[in-house]
């Protein structure tokens, strides 16, 4: 039986193009900026989001600390909504390596409200950490890669200006965001200091992320990278798959999309099941299993077992996403067996 893989977007295997880009592209060495494709990708990542320069860096995560850490001096507040990826999942890098104090501020949905930000930016005082950051993330991954909407995104972006804030967008994948908006990429880059946006997940890339913003914003970026051990050589092997991805894999995003909300559809019509249909906005289905009388790690190890790999979220949920290796045919097979599991 072979196994459908549905943990994450990060599952993407690289495309045969990309396959051939790595093979044939010229290299040279990226810590000199004499490596061509880094270089080339680097350009087509500032242009498409609207900004000046951008630099790649390994992963999502370094590119959101290496952005925390331009921005900010240690020990200043960062504004974060305590459900987003940079204060769940990175390993508390933006305190125990920027130094950063977070205040949380709990999202709904995965959307902010802009009066609670407004309302957490406190006035000086010798008793607080100075605010200097606001966090964002678009798509929203624990609230089901929901969308930011745009006008929501301006409005917090705004508040962020006025009390004298920079704002850094977690975009890991936010040409999802832009995809199912129907707006351009920049458009959610446009009154944001930076952006970390990944190539690793919808993007179908082995791995790499960039960052972009303003050129005096890079050029910190730049020793930050290499302090944090991000210096890299030949890294056009890693460049090429980008620039594939770029200009070829982000308008079929809107494929993962709707198949997406095919799934969730069909999943909830299996009994001990649910999905909040309204939440399906992207490329995410989180599963409701609490009626299923489960435990999400049981959950998780019965697909297992089904031959479908899935995310558990506890308590009572697990995820599921959509991905280029996902048509029609492999989801009606997983829902077959999803079905067969939980009936048994």
């Amino acid at each position: 039986m072979e196994v459908i893989n549905m943990r994450s977007d990060t599952q993407t295997l690289p495309t045969d193009s990309m396959r051939d880009a790595m093979r044939n592209t010229a290299l040279g060495d990226s810590s000199y900026d004499e490596d061509p494709a880094v270089n080339r990708l680097e350009e087509m990542a500032a242009k498409a989001l609207g900004k000046e320069e951008a630099m790649l860096v390994i992963s999502g995560t370094m590119g959101n600390l290496i952005s925390m850490m331009v921005h900010t001096e240690p020990g200043d507040e960062v504004i974060i909504d305590p459900e987003s990826h940079i204060f769940y999942y990175e390993s508390g890098g933006l305190a125990n390596i920027a130094g950063l104090m977070p205040m949380p501020v709990p999202s709904h949905k995965g959307i902010l409200n802009p009066d609670d930000v407004s309302r957490s930016i406190r006035e000086p005082s010798k008793n607080y950490p100075v605010p200097r950051l606001l966090c964002l993330e678009n798509t929203h991954n624990r609230s089901g890669g929901r969308v930011v909407p745009l006008d929501v995104h301006k409005k917090l972006c705004r508040i962020a200006k006025e009390h004298g804030l920079s704002v850094h967008l977690d975009g890991a994948r936010i040409f999802n965001a832009a995809i199912a908006s129907g707006v351009p990429v920049s458009a959610f880059a446009e009154d944001v200091d930076s952006v970390m946006f990944c190539l690793s997940k919808g993007l179908s890339c082995p791995l790499g992320s960039l960052i972009v913003g303003s050129r005096e914003f890079i050029e910190s970026a730049k020793r930050y990278k290499k302090r944090l051990g991000g210096g890299m050589r030949q890294a056009g092997i890693i460049a090429a798959c980008g620039i594939v991805a770029m200009e070829e894999m982000v308008d079929r995003l809107k494929e993962d999309h709707k198949n997406a909300r095919l799934f969730a559809e069909g999943i909830d019509e299996i009994e001990g099941l649910e999905v909040d249909l309204e939440s399906v906005e992207t490329n995410m289905v989180y599963i409701e299993h609490s009626k299923s009388g489960r435990s999400t790690e049981d959950a998780v190890l019965l697909l297992k077992e089904a031959g479908v790999l899935v995310s558990g979220r506890p308590p009572h949920q697990i995820r599921v996403v959509i991905n280029r290796h996902h048509d029609r045919k492999v989801m009606e097979e997983a829902l077959k067996r999803i079905r067969g599991a939980f009936e048994r």
